[in-house]
C-alpha cells in the first residue's frame, strides 16, 4: 500500500498554526489561572482586614457594642461573619444564613496555632465559590476563639467567562492572521524549493545553464549557492567531456588517415606479389616497401601508446647525470645513415664536461624525434647538435639548414599529425613533436623554435640544473 503524501506547503501551514494554537492555549490557561488566583487572594485580603477590625472591637472593655454595626456594614458588601469560642460554638451572631463550612482537623489545627486560615470552597447551596477566612482570638497566650468571615468571590466567574470569550476572540483573530502569514511564507519557501526542483530536472536532462537566486538569508539561500556551484562544475565537466570527445574523434580520424596509406600500400604490394604482377627486379623493391610501411605502422602505434601514457601520467622519469657529448653521439650514431640518405651530415658541438640531468631514454627519444624532423625537411645540408651550460639552465640545440617553417605555423607543429605544405612538398610532423613537448614538460623544461623559410630551423631545449630540480 502506497503511503499517503502530504505536500510540504500544507506541512508548513500545519506546523505554524499548530505551534501558534498550542502557545495561545497554554498562555490563555495560565492567564485565566493567574486572574482567578489574584481575585481569590484579593478577596481573602479584604476579609482578613475586616476580621482584624472585628478582633480589635472584641478586645474593647465592652465587646459587642458595635458588632451589629459590622453586621450591617459587611452584609451590604455580601460578607457574613461569626464569632466562635474555643469549642467552635457560635457566639455572635447566630444565623442559619451563614454559609456552612466543615473545617478539617488540620485546618482547625492552623487556627489553634494562632495563625490565619484561608479556605476557598465550592458551596452547592449558594451555587458559588466561597472564600472563608478564620482569624484566631488569642488572649494571655491562650486561644479563646476567633472570627470566621465568608464571602462569595462575586463577579469572578462572570469576569473569567468574559475573559474567556475575549481570549477565544483573540485566538481566532490571531489564528486568521497567522493563517494568512503562513500562507505567504509557505508559498515563498515552496516556490524557492520548486525553482530548485525545476533546476534539478533541467540538470538531469543535460541542461546545465541554470542560475538559482542566491542569498545569505537562510539555509535555502546557501543551498542555492552550492547548487549553482555544482551546476557550474557539471557544465565545465560536460564541456571538458565534449572537448575530449571531439579530440577522440579527431584522433581516430587522424590515426585512421595515417594508417590507411601504409595499409593500402602493403595490401597492394602483397596482392601484386601474390599474382606475380611484379617483375623479378621489382619484387625486392616491393618487399622493401612493405617492410618500410610496416615499420611506419609500428612507429605510429608506439608513438600513440607513448602519447597516451604521457597524457595519463603513467610515465615515470629516472633522472641521472648524463654526459652531454655522449648523449649527442648516440643520436648521431643512430641517425647518421638516415641523414646520409638525403645527403645530410650531423655535427656535434658540446663543451667538455657538460652534464645534463634527466632521463637518458626519454632524452634520446626527444632528440631522435627532433633530429628526424630536421632530416625530413633538409636535403644536402647540415644538422648541428649543440649542448652548453648557462647560469639558469642547461641548453640543447638542434639546428638544420633545411627549408624552414613559416612563422605562422611554428605554434601548430606541436599538434598531433599536423601537416604543412612547403614549397618542396607536404611536410608531416606526426606525433613525434607532440611527444617531445610533453616529455620536456615532464623534465620541468621548455622548448622554443626559431625558423625562417628557406634558412632552416633551430630547436632550443632548456632543462633546469640538478640542484634546481631537487629543490
Amino acid at each position: 500500500m502506497k503511503n499517503p503524501r502530504i505536500k510540504y506547503f500544507y506541512q508548513l501551514i500545519g506546523s505554524h498554526l499548530s505551534i501558534l494554537l498550542i502557545a495561545l492555549l497554554v498562555l490563555s490557561i495560565l492567564f485565566v489561572r493567574y486572574v482567578e488566583d489574584f481575585a481569590y487572594k484579593d478577596k481573602a485580603a479584604e476579609l482578613e482586614r475586616y476580621g482584624q477590625q472585628i478582633l480589635r472591637e472584641l478586645e474593647r472593655p465592652r465587646p459587642g457594642t458595635d458588632l451589629q454595626t459590622y453586621v450591617s456594614l459587611l452584609k451590604a458588601q455580601n460578607i457574613d461573619f461569626i464569632v466562635f469560642d474555643q469549642q467552635s460554638r457560635v457566639l455572635y451572631p447566630f444565623s442559619e444564613a451563614f454559609p456552612p463550612v466543615d473545617l478539617t482537623q488540620e485546618e482547625w489545627g492552623v487556627i489553634e496555632q494562632g495563625e490565619t486560615l484561608v479556605v476557598n470552597r465550592d458551596v452547592e447551596r449558594f451555587e458559588n465559590t466561597m472564600t472563608f477566612v478564620a482569624l484566631p482570638y488569642v488572649a494571655n497566650g491562650q486561644l479563646i476563639g476567633g472570627v470566621l468571615l465568608a464571602s462569595p468571590v462575586s463577579g469572578t466567574r462572570e469576569m473569567i467567562s468574559e475573559l474567556n470569550q475575549t481570549l477565544v476572540t483573540t485566538i481566532l483573530i490571531a489564528f486568521a492572521v497567522a493563517l494568512l502569514l503562513s500562507l505567504l511564507l509557505a508559498k515563498l519557501h515552496v516556490s524557492r524549493i520548486q525553482r530548485m526542483q525545476k533546476a534539478t530536472s533541467m540538470i538531469s536532462d543535460g541542461h546545465y545553464e541554470v542560475d538559482l537566486p542566491q542569498s545569505n538569508f537562510d539555509e535555502i539561500g546557501d543551498l542555492a549557492r552550492d547548487f549553482n556551484k555544482m551546476a557550474n562544475k557539471l557544465r565545465q565537466s560536460n564541456e571538458e567531456i565534449d572537448r575530449l570527445e571531439n579530440r577522440r574523434r579527431q584522433f581516430m580520424a587522424d590515426v585512421s588517415h595515417e594508417m590507411r596509406t601504409p595499409l593500402t600500400t602493403i595490401a597492394g604490394v602483397i596482392e601484386g606479389l601474390r599474382n606475380n604482377m611484379f617483375e623479378e627486379d621489382q619484387r625486392e623493391k616491393g618487399i622493401r616497401l612493405v617492410s618500410d610501411e610496416t615499420k611506419r605502422l609500428i612507429r605510429l602505434v608506439n608513438e600513440n601508446l607513448d602519447y597516451e601514457k604521457i597524457r595519463s601520467n603513467q610515465v615515470t622519469l629516472t633522472k641521472e647525470e648524463i654526459e652531454a657529448e655522449e648523449l649527442l653521439e648516440i643520436i648521431q650514431e643512430q641517425l647518421h645513415l638516415q641523414a646520409a640518405d638525403k645527403g645530410n651530415h650531423i655535427n656535434i658541438e658540446a663543451e667538455a664536461g657538460t652534464v645534463i640531468y634527466g632521463d637518458m631514454d626519454r632524452l634520446i627519444q626527444i632528440l631522435t624525434n627532433i633530429v628526424k624532423n630536421s632530416i625530413q625537411f633538409t636535403e644536402q645540408g647540415q644538422i648541428y647538435l649543440r649542448a652548453f651550460k648557462e647560469p639558469a639552465h642547461m641548453v640543447i640545440e638542434v639546428e638544420d639548414t633545411g627549408t624552414g617553417i613559416n612563422v605562422e605555423e611554428i605554434d601548430l607543429i606541436w599538434r598531433r599529425f599536423y601537416k604543412s605544405d612547403f614549397s618542396r612538398g607536404i611536410g608531416q610532423f606526426g606525433l613525434g613533436l607532440s611527444i617531445v613537448k610533453q616529455l620536456i614538460a615532464l623534465h620541468d623544461g621548455d622548448v622554443q623554435v626559431e625558423s625562417k623559410k628557406g634558412e632552416g630551423t633551430k630547436f632550443t631545449i632548456q632543462l633546469p640544473h640538478k640542484k634546481d630540480q631537487e629543490a
